[in-house]
């Protein structure tokens, strides 16, 4: 299927999600959390995206507000930001409020994956950035793609292969030496490299794949905040440069 689809390139153009103007669903620490989020960030994401999108973006900016304070790690700002596995790129504006990045691009190996409403990921992952400044979606296996960056981020990259197949997608994808290593490679002197994993196990691969790759460890952080407590396993964040 993933083979099909990337030969058929399938879109129909940019596509926005039903905002849903209010969260009803959380709980009150929940939301509590997320009020908290929203006055430091001035974000409101309900505004534009679905109550389930929305909700995802507050995990995610909480794991950055979380993390990036427990690990003392200097915030970048400005620059060229990369993010790699980005799926439809639905968490870009959480980026933008976070990093303020000059220029953000997302990389996706299956940009062209169809859902049920036959629309592509490229549809959505062009809807999600249309307000975004300088922000763009790009189809390509980022093992073989070169964007010099100040700040790559990758959120739950695929380290072994049950996660592959979860994703229905083709062992051959799997490559995290070469994943890593491409990193090392696009990362600017003094640049950092930020990673999120499932969990202390994926995260302990991740940590020696990194070395490996020569990139040099500068913290690590586990933020079980409460909008990740559906999750059966807490994020696991690294954070890495190279010299």
């Amino acid at each position: 299927w993933y083979g099909v689809s990337e030969r058929i390139r399938w879109s129909r153009g940019a596509v926005e999600e039903t905002p849903a103007g209010e969260l009803c669903t959380v709980d009150r620490e929940q939301g509590a959390r997320i009020a908290a989020l929203r006055h430091r960030y001035q974000v409101q994401y309900e505004r534009r995206m679905s109550a389930a999108t929305s909700f995802n973006n507050y995990e995610y900016l909480d794991i950055l507000d979380r993390g990036w304070s427990e690990s003392q790690v200097p915030r970048s700002s400005g620059g060229v930001l990369c993010d790699i596995g980005c799926a439809s790129f639905w968490y870009a504006a959480t980026l933008q409020a976070f990093f303020h990045p000059d220029r953000m691009v997302g990389v996706e190996v299956e940009g062209h994956r169809l859902f049920r409403d036959w629309r592509a990921r490229i549809d959505y992952a062009t809807g999600y950035l249309r307000h975004l400044p300088d922000a763009h979606f790009v189809v390509a296996d980022y093992r073989a793609y070169h964007e010099p960056a100040d700040l790559i981020t990758a959120w739950f990259p695929f380290l072994t292969p049950a996660a592959l197949l979860a994703w229905r997608l083709p062992l051959r994808l799997l490559a995290p030496e070469r994943l890593l290593r491409q990193i090392h490679r696009d990362l600017r002197p003094q640049g950092v490299f930020f990673m999120v994993n499932h969990g202390p196990q994926e995260a302990a691969i991740a940590e020696r794949l990194c070395t490996a790759a020569g990139l040099v460890f500068m913290a690590r952080a586990a933020t079980p905040g409460v909008l990740s407590k559906h999750r059966s396993m807490p994020p696991a964040l690294s954070w890495w440069t190279r010299p």
